[in-house]
């Protein structure tokens, strides 16, 4: 019986060992392959229903969250979240949620292209956001500055679609 456990012993410490070894080295993988970013964007300029506002006519802030999954060395795949505080004059400050997936494409030299999809939770408003950007590598993180150009159509009452265009500028943090 001895023996026997001892044959066992010797014929299981390997294989835990050899899938230690597989189970650290894909998890290291995992890592390399996983990211996350955080940041502000401002909405500088925007044209809806034939006029035109920019930050000093409405401002807003939003705060991205995302989390990137680099599918190879030039693609990812990024989920993001973006919380915006719209400020109403003699009114409570405006909350809302965009949900904001999209497809990321490494330029080289630091440069990304992307376009994402909207959807405005709790609106009548979808759309979408192609991006460049630019990012400053330091050490584990990367700073950035983005351009973003988001196109959305929303429906009002009535049930007609209207459309807008913006420019806006997204700085933040990729760890």
């Amino acid at each position: 019986m001895l023996q026997m456990a001892s044959a066992l012993s010797k014929t299981i410490r390997p294989v835990i060992v050899a899938a230690a070894a597989l189970g650290l080295a894909s998890s290291a993988g995992a890592q390399d392959r996983l990211g996350g970013h955080f940041g502000v964007v401002f909405p500088i300029v925007t044209h809806a229903n034939g006029e035109t506002t920019n930050i000093g006519d409405d401002f807003k802030a939003g705060f991205p969250v995302g989390i990137t999954v680099k599918t190879s060395e030039n693609y990812a795949f990024d989920l993001e979240f973006v919380p915006t505080l719209d400020p109403q004059k003699d009114a409570p400050i405006g909350v809302s949620l965009t949900v904001h997936p999209g497809v990321l494409r490494s330029l080289g030299n630091s440069w990304t292209a992307g376009l994402r999809m909207a959807f405005d939770i709790g609106g009548a408003s979808w759309g979408f956001t192609p991006l460049i950007n630019k990012g400053f590598p330091m050490g584990n993180v990367t700073y950035f500055v983005e351009m973003v150009v988001p196109v959305r159509f929303q429906d009002d009452t009535a049930g007609n679609t209207h459309g807008a265009i913006g420019l806006g500028v997204h700085v933040g943090v990729g760890f």
